[in-house]
């Protein structure tokens, strides 16, 4: 039996309504990897994460955990579940993943930083008052909860006077620039992602990788943000070669998330039909992906036969060593 898809939804729009976030981690371990890097709080621009990569580690062990209740007679008590985790965050229980997890997702932020700080880049960033994108819910269709919660986000990026947003991630950029501006009246800021903002600031590698890798490319950034230049650019110059898979650019083949959060298996079936595609494009050095959903499904579906970096890591070695 599959997932009951309403009481499972459910529960990922009464966490985002109640306690801002579909899956609510704690302020510690959303900000664990700002330590160390001298990032104010709040300025005319900002760091935006979005708690995509913080979340990820929690989603996976949660999606394990809803892989083994999937087509289980378990499934009969997810109604249950939903009236319980309104009252107790059960979902947080459900969710514990490994440190050494979190420790790689935090590291991706804090290349991003980085390589930020080496092209000269003045920001800030929200630390424990910054709120989830609204994402996941926007993907599964629950318009109320996320206009609601859109507000929300809008409204502290008031409080602190921010003006432009740099996006780490496909998935917050398309929130921040195109579908917030349709759920709030006199919306105004300006949306970047990192990846741009380098290629705008003409950041110079420090040294040559001379690696060949296959480019995955975002859904998200290739058909609804035109995000597919500015990462071969940034890697074309760092030399690294770039091989291209069958269904590439615009036409990029899906990880199969974030079809995960309802039908695990079907979602684990189309990553690793990507997978079979990267293999058959064949690069000694593997392939990079720039979102957390696509490196997460990937690496799971790869099972260690092709090595996946988060673009960060290849670009952190070439402009930041």
């Amino acid at each position: 039996m599959p997932l009951p898809t309403g009481d499972t939804i459910g529960i990922l729009a009464d966490n985002l309504r109640i306690r801002h976030s579909v899956l609510p981690i704690s302020a510690k371990s959303a900000t664990r990897w700002a330590r160390g890097l001298n990032i104010p709080k709040g300025a005319r621009t900002v760091l935006y994460t979005g708690m995509m990569y913080q979340l990820i580690p929690y989603i996976a062990a949660m999606g394990k955990a809803q892989e083994g209740i999937e087509d289980s007679f378990l499934v009969n008590f997810i109604k249950l579940g939903r009236q319980v985790n309104k009252v107790i965050n059960v979902s947080g229980f459900m969710a514990l993943p490994s440190k050494s997890m979190q420790e790689s997702y935090n590291r991706i932020l804090v290349n991003i930083a980085r390589l930020l700080q080496q092209a000269g880049v003045q920001f800030g960033y929200l630390y424990e008052e910054e709120l989830y994108s609204g994402a996941l819910i926007y993907d599964l269709g629950v318009d109320d909860v996320l206009k609601a919660h859109a507000r929300k986000v809008y409204d502290v990026f008031k409080k602190y006077g921010v003006q432009n947003v740099i996006t780490v991630d496909p998935h917050t950029t398309n929130m921040l620039r195109s579908v917030y501006p349709k759920l709030i009246d006199g919306y105004d800021l300006q949306v970047q992602s990192y990846l741009e903002v380098l290629v705008e600031r003409g950041i110079e590698p420090r040294s040559r990788l001379d690696l060949e890798v296959v480019m995955h490319d975002s859904c998200v950034y290739a058909r609804y943000e035109n995000v597919l230049n500015e990462q071969r650019t940034l890697l074309k110059n760092a030399g690294v070669a770039i091989k291209e898979p069958a269904d590439s650019g615009k036409f990029t083949l899906c990880c199969g998330g974030p079809a995960e959060s309802l039908y695990p298996k079907k979602a684990k079936e189309r990553a690793r039909q990507r997978v079979e595609q990267i293999k058959q494009a064949g690069a000694a050095a593997g392939a990079v992906t720039m979102c957390p959903i696509c490196y997460v499904n990937l690496q799971k579906a790869a099972r260690g036969e092709v090595q996946l970096e988060d673009i960060s890591n290849l670009l952190t070695q070439a402009y930041c060593m």
